[in-house]
């Protein structure tokens, strides 16, 4: 797991959540978190800024998403896999 992608991750979420980033443990769903839709959307416009990526999630139909959001532990790796995919199309 890359450091810098799983913190900038946890920090977007604990600003959702209004928590301290230590808070943001990778076993914690985002409802634990107390993150709602409106939260997650925000979230993952948040990770898309960030990142300069594009999630291929369906805000009107999570479940449809190929963007796992179980817990924050799968939602780093799901950002970690885009940056690379990004990387790797970019020629870096």
């Amino acid at each position: 797991m890359s450091s810098s992608v799983a913190e900038k991750v946890r920090e977007i979420i604990a600003e959702q959540a209004v928590l301290d980033t230590e808070d943001v443990k990778p076993e914690a769903t985002l409802e634990e978190l107390g993150i709602d839709s409106l939260g997650l959307v925000e979230s993952i416009f948040a990770i898309e800024e960030a990142f300069d990526i594009q999630v291929p999630f369906n805000a009107n139909d999570p479940s449809e998403s190929d963007f796992d959001i179980s817990n924050v532990a799968a939602i780093i790796g799901a950002v970690e896999k885009l940056v690379a995919e990004q990387e790797r199309a970019a020629g870096g």
